[in-house]
């Protein structure tokens, strides 16, 4: 990744992409809330302008706390994270669009910061992978000692993105930008955790797995 100059980002355009993701991801929630709340000013469908509100308000937070634990700080550096907050996180996640069943597998323990990170990265590329919906199994394996994650993403027209097929294989040749940046994240966090990225793609299914570097 690092050998190709398109591929190859300054800390400042890393956090300016990143942001530009999730202000992409809480713009539409966001937009619906103002929505509703210009539709109560009208004095008219008062039940469904709160009902948008409502959905609305969950799905931007939903997103925004799925957010601070994919792309924030977390903690200070080296700091570790509880897997049962990342489970919660994914599950919420998922709830906010009612298209996609998630079945969490493994124990609880307090992991590694990026290895986490790239867990609720792995999950938003299977997420990106059955654009219809459908069901995502996450297995997680040897937490307290080399952690392995398996993702197994199943549903209509499933495919893996191509963008993160692209980065993972060093084939992209356009510069990343804000559509690119979080398969790019996932692939840095990878490395930066010292742990190593594959897919394989089935009739109906795609699984992603992230395992210790041999």
């Amino acid at each position: 990744m690092a050998t190709n100059p398109n591929l190859t980002l300054t800390g400042p355009d890393l956090a300016a992409l990143l942001c530009s993701r999730v202000c992409h991801d809480i713009i539409s929630p966001v937009g619906a809330i103002n929505n509703g709340l210009e539709l109560l000013d009208e004095g008219g469908a008062d039940d469904d302008a709160m009902d948008l509100i409502r959905s609305s308000a969950h799905n931007a937070s939903v997103r925004l706390k799925f957010a601070r634990l994919a792309f924030g700080a977390s903690g200070s550096v080296g700091a570790s994270i509880d897997t049962g907050e990342a489970e919660k996180a994914v599950h919420d996640f998922a709830s906010a669009d009612n298209k996609t069943e998630i079945e969490w597998n493994g124990p609880r323990a307090i992991v590694a910061k990026n290895k986490v990170k790239l867990l609720l990265n792995l999950f938003l590329v299977a997420y990106g992978a059955i654009p219809r919906g459908g069901s995502i199994s996450i297995v997680l394996e040897d937490l307290e000692t080399a952690p392995v994650f398996t993702l197994v993403a199943r549903g209509k027209m499933v495919r893996v993105p191509p963008k993160f097929l692209e980065i993972q294989s060093g084939s992209l040749t356009e510069a990343i930008d804000a559509h690119s940046i979080q398969p790019y994240y996932t692939v840095l966090l990878a490395q930066e955790a010292g742990m190593n990225i594959g897919s394989t793609v089935g009739p109906d299914e795609v699984t992603f797995t992230a395992s210790p570097d041999p």
